[in-house]
């Protein structure tokens, strides 16, 4: 064995082991570690360390992690793109990035002023924090106060580690029918497509809806929150297997976008590349509207630069395109009169408050929404798994084991539990 392989194993070894009692921290934890001079491709970014476990403040949590969820957002981190996150948020306080924006465990240790929680009490995290102090908070939203963050991206003290730290309001019950694993596999993206279509876009039954990436990590959960309030909805995919999960979701159809690529926009393209984008484009329209029975009054975005200016397009007069990233590209161009002529408004959706993840969560417990799980791996698997995304080798959620010994525990009711299935747009 090598010596990188034997100091992982050695850190690893008893990862499942705390040495403190409830209410009480150990001194140090082992923690999957950036730090900023060895920024690059994850399987050299990330780093057991083994780093000291911080203390609870005023209106913090210590948690310790049973399993973690692996999103795109520290595949950025470990490159150091678009932007070194190391220059911002807490991490010149501790010099240092954990990451980690999903999260189940245990409450181990509560800081001065924390009512709700008590040590022992089986929790979700979501990943939004912001400061108390900011007036935001109390009386708009806290998405929109300037303290407002990701944990586990913005700051450090993410779910990669035995132990986390976090703010009492990002706290939610676990869901008692499903295992650690699937508990810390589905809030960034599931709470992120509420905020979506329920509070931004007012979701109503009968209303009709089209689904970018039907199959990937958000359009999973926006097609059964489409199909819980009524609506209709047609998931764009990559392939008929996925498109059967779509269906098996609730929507009423699929799209494969390779029957449409040509609408795909690249930017680059001439007068006349354009004009057969724009063709392939309006033929896809024409699709979607003989599925839905007609145009969409809503088209659920976060593909951006390549699909934006068919969402543009397609969505019927007054409808809203609602966008939430842009993974194909954050610089848009369309032909902006099919927007004012026709009304249609662009809305812009970030994440979720905790309201809005307590309601989310609830449809997660009662069992009308559930997780949608590739793959679950060790410990030891946390670069590898931001390695597999960075390179798309995976196919669908990764779950991480920290605290749990195997997969499948923590279960203490009947239920559905998570779908498992290969998935991605």
């Amino acid at each position: 064995m090598e010596v990188a392989e034997q100091a992982v194993a050695t850190l690893t070894e008893n990862i499942t082991e705390v040495a403190a009692q409830p209410g009480e921290l150990p001194e140090k934890m082992v923690a999957w570690v950036i730090r900023e001079e060895r920024e690059g491709e994850p399987k050299d970014a990330f780093q057991l360390e083994e780093i000291e476990v911080p203390e609870p403040g005023a209106f913090e949590v210590i948690v310790r992690v049973m399993a973690a969820g692996v999103n795109y957002n520290n595949v950025w981190a470990a490159l150091g793109e678009p932007v070194s996150i190391m220059r911002y948020g807490d991490h010149p306080q501790y010099g240092h990035h954990i990451g980690g924006s999903d999260a189940s465990g245990v409450v181990w240790k509560v800081g001065p002023g924390v009512t709700r929680w008590k040590v022992g009490d089986e929790v979700v995290i979501h990943c939004n924090q912001a400061s108390y102090e900011d007036p935001e908070v109390h009386g708009l939203d806290p998405m929109a106060a300037p303290s407002q963050r990701i944990w586990g991206y913005e700051t450090t003290w993410g779910s990669f580690a035995q132990f986390t730290k976090v703010q009492a309001q990002q706290l939610l019950p676990k869901p008692k029918a499903l295992s650690w694993e699937e508990a810390a596999s589905y809030g960034l993206v599931y709470f992120t497509a509420y905020r979506m279509l329920l509070t931004r876009c007012n979701l109503q039954a009968g209303q009709r809806v089209l689904i970018w990436g039907g199959a990937g990590g958000l359009g999973v959960f926006a097609i059964q929150l489409c199909a819980i309030a009524g609506a209709h909805c047609v998931g764009v995919v990559s392939s008929a297997e996925k498109g059967d999960l779509v269906k098996r979701l609730g929507a009423i159809d699929y799209i494969d976008r390779n029957e449409f690529a040509g609408m795909m926009r690249t930017g680059e393209e001439s007068p006349e590349q354009e004009k057969e984008r724009f063709v392939a484009s309006r033929a896809f329209a024409k699709r979607v509207k003989e599925i839905l029975g007609d145009a969409p009054d809503i088209v659920f975005e976060h593909v951006g630069k390549a699909t934006f200016p068919t969402s543009v397009f397609t969505v019927k007069p007054f409808g809203k395109v609602v966008i939430c990233a842009g993974t194909t590209g954050y610089n848009l161009d369309f032909d902006v009169r099919y927007l004012w002529m026709k009304q249609k408004e662009i809305i812009g959706s970030h994440f979720a408050n905790a309201y809005e993840c307590m309601k989310a969560n609830e449809l997660i417990e009662s069992g009308q929404i559930r997780p949608v799980l590739w793959r679950t791996l060790p410990f030891d698997g946390v670069a590898e798994a931001h390695q597999l995304m960075m390179e798309n080798k995976h196919l669908g959620k990764i779950a991480i084991l920290v605290g749990a010994e195997r997969e499948g525990l923590g279960k203490s009711a009947e239920g559905p539990g998570a779908i498992y299935a290969e998935v991605g747009g």
